[in-house]
């Protein structure tokens, strides 16, 4: 699978730009704030239906415009695949496969593989669980789509329970009978969540161990482990527990949305204990994780984004990240990067045919 051309309208600082691509490497380059990331998050767009950096769609638009369209042309096991992704101030984002629209954009995860590396992904060390929350929902939702389903409905569900746990405090009132209802669904609905994350975890941690050895000369050694209530109890008995608790709290303090993963180099958390270069390995090695995981699940080379990848590594850590250029496992990859001569030094050491797009 690959993206054969690319053209954007209106989208972030490009007012109308046209791309033809090579199926293999294509290099951005040129100083900050020319473009770069955001043609890269352009193709993200294509994939997952929404920006990865920027969550409020309408500031995806170019100032003083009210629409963007971001139009790829994809080859898909031999066929040609038109997606149009286009946004207008007032209305719904709308993404058309083949000129037909999308009942709903969930409807289209996981069609276009796709995994990206950037400097954003440090938010998966140093902000809260909820990041890493969504990187699990990310890889799980491109190959499972009622993984996604149960996920949307649970939140649903979540924000209910929430506003009546409101409701009850503004009011001074409380009825169990209707409490009851939301707990009922969120105990059934947790139950595939909970199985489906911790069935990946125990299938894609050994993965990632083994991308960090690779990255890391083996000198290192990571963890990564999944942590979750409905480790020790099923939903339905913490909702009960812990009923006063979110009274007082007034949101559900239980459940499959508190649920974390642990980032550890040598038995001590990276997010302390890692040095930039470790961290920036760590993640590298699990956006790869990702990467091998989907291409076995859905039996395509999901299109790979390197964003800003040769900053904060050390020479021994980019030459392991050049000789990944030269495996046949990737298939189509773009780098942006501000070092032209640099990223021409490394794509011309591939034996992979490549282009370079000055911005």
């Amino acid at each position: 699978m690959h993206l054969k051309k690319l053209s954007l309208i209106n989208y972030k600082n490009f007012e109308s730009k046209d791309f033809e691509l090579d199926t293999k490497i294509n290099c951005l380059v040129g100083n900050n704030g020319v473009g770069k990331t955001n043609v890269l998050d352009a193709i993200y767009h294509l994939s997952v239906g929404k920006s990865y950096f920027n969550p409020v769609a309408t500031q995806n638009i170019r100032h003083g415009s009210d629409f963007f369209v971001i139009d790829g042309e994809f080859e898909k096991n031999d066929r040609s695949e038109k997606i149009i992704c286009s946004l207008k101030k007032g209305n719904k984002k709308i993404i058309k496969r083949n000129a037909k629209a999308y009942d709903k954009l969930s409807d289209h995860i996981g069609f276009l593989p796709l995994v990206i590396i950037s400097p954003a992904d440090r938010d998966l060390i140093i902000e809260g669980s909820d990041t890493r929350r969504r990187f699990v929902d990310s890889v799980i939702s491109q190959q499972n789509k009622d993984y996604l389903n149960n996920l949307i409905t649970y939140n649903k569900v979540l924000q209910q329970r929430n506003a009546l746990l409101k409701y009850f405090a503004a009011n001074n009132t409380f009825n169990a009978d209707n409490l009851e209802i939301y707990d009922q669904q969120l105990t059934e609905l947790s139950k595939p969540i909970y199985n489906a994350r911790k069935e990946f975890l125990e299938v894609f941690v050994p993965i990632f161990i083994e991308r960090y050895k690779s990255i890391s000369s083996g000198n290192e050694q990571v963890g990564l482990s999944y942590k979750s209530h409905l480790h020790d109890a099923s939903l339905d008995e913490l909702l009960k527990q812990h009923l006063n608790r979110d009274k007082a709290l007034q949101f559900t303090s239980q459940g499959i949305h508190k649920d974390d993963l642990s980032f550890e180099i040598e038995e001590y958390p990276i997010k302390k204990f890692g040095s930039q270069g470790q961290q920036k390995s760590f993640l590298i090695a699990l956006k790869l994780a990702q990467f091998d995981f989907i291409k076995e699940k859905a039996g395509v080379s999901p299109i790979l984004l390197l964003d800003d990848i040769f900053d904060k590594l050390d020479e021994k850590r980019v030459s392991h990240i050049v000789s990944l250029l030269e495996d046949d496992h990737f298939g189509q990859l773009f780098i942006s990067d501000t070092h032209a001569e640099r990223t021409e030094k490394v794509v011309s050491k591939t034996h992979q045919s490549y282009k370079i797009f000055k911005l």
